[in-house]
């Protein structure tokens, strides 16, 4: 039997989440996945982005914004900005999206990425409520595959059947140019269907290209 070489601590976090896909990755997922952990590693992509909310979910926006969570609005082409923050005391990541919406104050949604083994993570939000994802390079695409939800208290992630009321989370990524990629997030909800999207189209010129990391396992 082969011995799997272990991941190096300086190796980037999303190196161990990929597993053996992490070098069959294209150069802007490589910048997009390049933050380490356990450091204060901190890259801007810039980009666009359209959001289509169902009627229903609308009516939670004010609520949404009080709490941290996912602009519940209608409005194409947002200038966003996302920024890919390391932690310096753990391996979790976070995404710093700020949304410049027309006419108002910018909608701010930021997470916090924990790994929990494999290709699993939590996405922990503001309000303490967790998605559980798993990630996979798949076809050409990175693909973040539903997992359920989870109460994050403590420390834990505590599983939470939370599906039948919230929907199911399904996003994926694609190349589309040297320096771009797009991206689409859906939420499908077993009875009302797709009560959300938000997609966008992201450029990672900004972000220095990733040394090569083949030392580092």
């Amino acid at each position: 039997m082969t011995e799997l070489k272990p991941i190096s601590p300086h190796a980037p976090t999303f190196k161990a989440i990929f597993g053996a896909a992490w070098h069959a990755l294209p150069p802007p997922f490589k910048k997009h996945y390049r933050n380490r952990p356990y450091s204060q590693e901190r890259f801007r992509v810039s980009g666009s982005m359209s959001v289509t909310t169902s009627p229903l979910l609308r009516l939670f926006a004010p609520l949404s914004r009080l709490m941290g969570g996912i602009p519940l609005v209608n409005a194409t082409d947002i200038p966003v900005t996302v920024d890919f923050e390391s932690e310096a005391t753990s391996r979790a990541f976070h995404f710093n999206r700020l949304f410049h919406l027309p006419g108002g104050k910018p909608w701010r949604f930021h997470s916090r990425m924990v790994p929990t083994g494999g290709s699993r993570l939590v996405e922990e939000m503001k309000f303490r409520l967790g998605w559980r994802v798993r990630f996979a390079f798949e076809g050409g695409r990175v693909k973040l595959h539903h997992d359920g939800y989870a109460l994050c208290a403590f420390g834990r992630h505590i599983p939470l059947p939370l599906g039948w009321l919230i929907g199911s989370v399904e996003a994926e990524e694609w190349i589309t140019g040297d320096d771009r990629f797009d991206m689409c997030v859906h939420i499908n909800h077993p009875l009302f269907g797709q009560v959300y999207e938000y997609r966008g189209s992201f450029d990672t010129s900004a972000i220095p290209p990733l040394e090569d990391d083949t030392d580092h396992g």
